[in-house]
């Protein structure tokens, strides 16, 4: 990082900084979204609408950022959101991600789509006692038996959970990419995708030419059930209807996201699609959030309406371009000071004393 005085104080300030390091072609692939972006857009707009009621008077002493995570104790809710391809912002890529996050007690969902292998990330933190939990994000394949192999990968490398996603059965129509024609690199790509067999021939019927023929349905949630011992926590939820069923077929948890407005333009905004959720699966379910998160105002918001943690996705990519490892880590560090602030002046000595009545109606 620069010099006391000089360097970026904000996730703004980074996002700024990031943006003239970044070329146009990771420019466009990390900060576009689908269609008009208007999805993009409103998931910021609905943080900064909610007004906060803040208690005075109250007791401070002891207080903490502590919580836990389906079982695991975190020294704070914040997770490293699953980015492909970080390697486009930093040659470190996720090995950078992944040390930032557990020395700042962190946790990082590792993504399908890496640039750097699931066995190369987990090794390099495997021996931090004060880390964070470490997941895998899943996309299935259309073939099963590679799944099958990528699962078994994925629990020998010591993943605690993995995080299926839900929400992206195609890709959306990225406008920005495609009018700066995006293309990874010769040297990038998702290594942990090498030995995919072909899709089979036929079946370009249907939508999308036949490419979501095979999109994973609740069955492939039970199949991955049976082949993992792992929790399964659901990424791209935002419909309650579709919470209740996943309280019913056993996931373990749930993150609200519209995939930061990378999928379905004017899909509704995260913040106000969580509040639903939570009250369909109440305190059964694991409940996370991302999309807009950038202040620690926005994390205490999002866990008065219901949230246990927050994840967040362009700003470690920001962070990433800007310093590597060290820029990951000031990110991170910035929100939990942010929040810890917060708290203080909501009268909140601890996690659990943020609650609902400190939003405004």
């Amino acid at each position: 990082m620069s010099a006391a005085g000089s360097g970026p104080v904000s996730l703004a300030d980074h996002q700024a900084l990031a943006r003239s390091r970044l070329d146009a072609n990771a420019l466009a692939y990390f900060e576009g979204g689908a269609a008009d972006e208007l999805t993009v857009a409103a998931n910021r707009t609905a943080w900064d609408g909610m007004a906060l009621y803040p208690r005075v008077l109250r007791s401070l002493a002891g207080g903490h950022t502590g919580t836990t995570l389906l079982g695991r104790a975190l020294a704070h809710p914040i997770l490293l959101a699953p980015v492909a391809y970080q390697r486009l912002a930093h040659p470190d890529g996720e090995i950078a991600s992944a040390c930032a996050a557990a020395a700042q007690g962190a946790g990082m969902v590792v993504s399908t789509q890496a640039s750097i292998s699931l066995e190369t990330i987990a090794g390099a933190i495997a021996d931090d006692a004060d880390r964070g939990p470490l997941w895998f994000q899943l996309y299935l394949q259309h073939d099963r038996g590679f799944n099958r192999e990528l699962v078994a990968r994925a629990e020998a490398a010591g993943y605690e959970a993995l995080v299926l996603t839900v929400d992206a059965p195609c890709s959306g129509a990225r406008d920005r990419e495609r009018r700066t024609g995006f293309a990874l690199p010769p040297d990038i790509s998702a290594v942990n995708l090498a030995g995919l067999p072909p899709r089979p021939p036929g079946g370009r019927t249907g939508l999308c030419a036949g490419l979501v023929n095979q999109a994973a349905d609740w069955d492939d949630l039970t199949w991955l059930q049976r082949e993992s011992r792992l929790p399964i926590i659901l990424k791209g939820v935002l419909h309650p209807a579709d919470a209740r069923i996943a309280l019913d077929a056993g996931a373990s948890g749930l993150i609200v996201s519209n995939h930061g407005g990378r999928v379905l333009d004017t899909a509704v905004a995260t913040a106000r699609a969580l509040p639903a959720i939570t009250d369909a699966v109440g305190d059964s379910l694991a409940v996370l959030v991302d999309g807009g998160i950038r202040r620690g105002t926005d994390i205490l918001k999002a866990i008065a309406l219901g949230a246990d943690a927050v994840l967040i996705g362009r700003p470690v990519i920001h962070g990433l371009a800007n310093a590597g490892a060290a820029g990951v880590a000031h990110i991170i560090r910035l929100l939990r000071d942010e929040l810890e602030i917060a708290m203080a002046l909501c009268g909140c000595a601890r996690i659990a004393d943020i609650s609902s009545d400190l939003l405004a109606p």
